[in-house]
């Protein structure tokens, strides 16, 4: 890698691992005792995550500054073609080195193509495919037009071949998006020189003899006719987002399926207003996929230049802001800061990804100015965070459950469990307390009566008049993954059924739910609908819908199409009487500058819980080295598998859990840490604790290891001379061998500033002999005496 510093040295970090689970991504020596197995971690060079990096430019020596060209990564190099330096069109190749950080041509023989710019160039194999583009000299604004040509480049030879394609060719075009998937060229969109297109074509690269190019019959909701974006596939898919499309410019993120053409605009309604919105529309942006995120980075957003880099989870479906990090890297237990290099705002520039890391390169920038910047973006790739699935799991299963819900007149069942909904909703969590008071008063007067109670404990009843179970499920779904799935957008009896939630949302007093409702049901108003979801707000007495129906219905465009229908014929006498009004004299428009409540998220609420909060619901007792720790067997079971089998097939007549990863028993602050992680999916924790925690992914069962790679990075970034001593101690324990070695020659180099720490004095005899044999070992005498004068 380019990152010249930064070495933690040779292998770091063993760790003591009973547990019959291995992670099949670790080495074991065998030749250590047979009685303990050994983890080696092998840490390495690394980069901080999320850290960006300005490499050195391209030299004007060996190529312009530029724009509107194109990137590609080939092994361990970015390759540069085309674009424009303000004056001329561009058609040289250029390549950086990203090992060397070094830039040079790249040797070509044969043919080029012709200078141009907005084209695309994708890799297939060992080869580049340069389409289409913008050619001409714009210098003397002469023989200007858009390009179909298709030419391959070979990295090997260097040769470029122009590929002639007999048939149906694709319409020339330039600013187009294009990709590489399942051995074929897939182009989409552009602009043609007098509109913009929404076309997709695509042609095997597999023949060059027989290859033609084919138009795609594409279905499902298009997106509108655009260009300047950029595509990436993840998941089996291409994405699209946003780009210039004229009056109709959206924010949009949509995706296409390959195996069968459809088209799917991604929604937002389930994004509550507060939590990170979608970027800005724009244009003349970048995006790459890397893992199961999708990068965003730059563009013209509203006659900005952002430079936020904007990631969205395809598997979550949320977006979020990168936050760049505060570039602090470990050096052999030394820490040396590094200025934040974050690119400035720009468009028109190109990026690719290399191993780990997002590459950009030119661009336009403040006052038109063209580019020659490279910039490196260290991308982080720890497993997803699956509490929400975790705990969706558990509604799904209906293990544990320790209370049923009694709903409506028919009084219909639905089972839970109580720490997961006394967590989440204050409102029911009085009528769970109600009831088990109830429970409870019933078994005191049969004991007096001489009633033996029966072995196991019966579930207890809530009795909610004011509910119907479907609504009520729903909710439920809500109380355990923070979301709801959301039905058909638009139908009917679906948006009806969402009202019914948000009514219950409001009896509840559940602030986060009612947003999700509302921003569901006024997307999904629309002509067909809008008077059925308006009369049922007026019953429900839910206002704030009423009034955005009666909006929808009185604008200019819908008035006339909606007084038309059947609907509106049977409507009720006073509605009728309230849009006509309503659409003569509209009422003066109110604006809030109160900030919407959107109330406490799933991780907020259980972190609240584990803190005390759910004290008095706690039915299970952890035991660490014999001091009790009250915990909830539900919420232990539905992110760990042991705590599920345990509790499912082995569950101790008692109550109590003795608490170990393998034969080793975790201090008390790394238990605590677990159980944060295990309660909200924290992950923050002293490096210290990360060591007795490496293991618990596999010992404990948990979903992925998310934990175990924080745990590693903990190690890698935070051994500071400040918290050396408690890892010692802690590596001492765990028998991780070599980081107590890398410890012991942190402390022997940085030992005067080691010997005034409070710590030293706390530790065990043995250790500090281990302290003084390695002073002994790496110090020469002379060192030894003016150590002593120093003290």
């Amino acid at each position: 890698r380019c990152f010249s510093g930064a070495w933690l040295g040779d292998a770091l970090a063993t760790m003591s691992c009973k547990s019959t689970k291995v992670a099949p991504s670790v080495d074991f020596d065998h030749s250590c005792s047979d009685s303990v197995e050994y983890l080696t971690l092998n840490f390495g060079p690394f980069e901080t995550v999320h850290r960006w990096r300005r490499l050195p430019p391209c030299d004007e020596f060996v190529g312009a500054r530029r724009s509107k060209h194109t990137v590609v990564a080939y092994r361990d190099a970015i390759y540069v073609f085309g674009g424009d330096n303000g004056k001329n069109m561009l058609n040289d190749l250029l390549r950086f080195d990203v090992k060397d950080c070094s830039w040079c041509r790249a040797f070509t023989t044969g043919t080029p193509p012709a200078p141009r710019y907005h084209h695309s160039a994708v890799v297939y194999g060992s080869s580049m495919f340069v389409f289409g583009g913008y050619t001409g000299d714009i210098y003397s604004n002469s023989n200007l037009k858009n390009k179909n040509d298709l030419f391959e480049y070979k990295f090997a030879t260097g040769q470029w071949t122009e590929w002639k394609v007999d048939g149906s060719l694709p319409v020339a075009r330039s600013a187009h998006g294009a990709t590489v998937y399942s051995d074929k060229l897939w182009i989409f969109a552009g602009y043609d020189g007098n509109a913009r297109l929404n076309d997709m074509w695509t042609i095997s690269l597999q023949d060059r003899e027989h290859a033609c190019w084919e138009e795609i019959d594409q279905s499902g909701e298009i997106p509108p006719s655009c260009c300047n974006f950029p595509v990436a596939v993840c998941r089996d898919k291409m994405f699209v987002f946003s780009g210039q499309s004229g009056a109709k410019i959206t924010n949009n993120l949509f995706q296409f399926e390959f195996n069968g053409h459809m088209w799917t605009r991604i929604p937002t309604e389930h994004l509550l207003r507060g939590s990170p919105p979608p970027p800005q529309r724009r244009y003349g942006h970048t995006m790459v996929a890397f893992d199961r995120h999708l990068y965003v980075f730059g563009g013209a957003a509203d006659n900005t230049l952002p430079n936020e880099l904007h990631c969205y989870d395809v598997d979550s479906q949320t977006w979020e802001v990168i936050q760049p990090s505060l570039d602090t890297v470990l050096c052999i237990g030394f820490s040396m800061s590094l200025h934040s290099q974050m690119p400035s705002g720009r468009l028109f520039h190109a990026a690719a990804v290399i191993q780990d890391a997002m590459y950009i390169f030119g661009g336009t920038v403040d006052n038109n100015v063209r580019s020659g910047e490279m910039y490196r973006f260290q991308f982080s790739c720890y497993p997803k965070c699956t509490l929400h699935e975790d705990y969706g799991k558990l509604w799904e299963n209906r293990q544990f459950c320790d209370v049923e819900f009694i709903l409506g007149e028919r009084e219909e069942r639905v089972l839970g469990h109580i720490a997961i909904v006394t967590a989440r909703c204050q409102w029911l969590r009085k009528k769970i307390l109600q009831a088990r008071d109830r429970q409870r008063q019933v078994s005191h007067r049969d004991m007096f009566a001489g009633n033996k109670p029966s072995g196991t404990q019966p579930l207890l009843e809530v009795s909610i008049r004011e509910a119907e179970a479907q609504p009520f499920e729903v909710l439920m779904q809500f109380l355990y993954t923070d979301k709801i799935q959301y039905p058909r957008r638009g139908h009917v009896q679906d948006v009806l059924l969402i009202m019914d939630v948000y009514k219950l949302a409001l009896s509840f007093k559940l602030s986060r739910l009612e947003q999700l409702c509302v921003q569901y049901i006024e997307a999904s108003v629309d002509l067909q609908n809008v008077l059925s979801v308006c009369e049922n707000a007026n019953k429900l007495q839910l206002d704030q819908l009423k009034e955005h129906c009666l909006n929808f219905v009185v604008k200019e465009s819908h008035f006339n199409q909606v007084i038309m229908t059947k609907e509106f014929e049977h409507l009720s006498t006073p509605l009728i009487v309230e849009i006509v009004r309503r659409k003569q004299q509209p009422p003066p428009r109110v604006y809030s500058d109160q900030p919407v409540d959107i109330g406490t998220s799933l991780v907020q609420d259980m972190k609240a819980y584990l803190e005390g909060g759910g004290l008095e619901f706690c039915d299970i007792i952890l035991l660490l080295d014999g001091h009790p720790r009250p915990a909830h067997k539900a919420i232990l079971a539905a992110r760990s598998s042991y705590f599920e089998a345990m509790f499912r097939s082995f569950m101790p007549e008692d109550g109590q859990v003795n608490i170990s990863i393998g034969e080793m028993v975790p201090s008390k602050q790394a238990f605590e840490s677990m159980l944060r992680y295990i309660y909200y999916g924290d992950v923050n924790m002293p490096p210290e604790d990360s060591l007795y925690l490496f293991a618990a992914p596999y010992y404990y069962g948990f979903s992925n290891n998310r934990l175990q790679a924080y745990c590693k990075q903990n190690l890698e970034m935070n051994v500071t001379v400040e918290n050396v001593l408690q890892i010692l101690e802690a590596a001492d324990k765990t028998q991780a061998l070599d980081m107590k070695k890398h410890c012991l020659h942190i402390i022997v180099h940085q030992f005067i500033k080691v010997s005034k720490l409070p710590n030293l004095r706390s530790l065990s005899q043995l250790l500090l002999l281990d302290i003084i044999e390695s002073l002994a070992t790496h110090i020469s005498d002379k060192q030894c005496a003016e150590m002593g004068s120093d003290i």
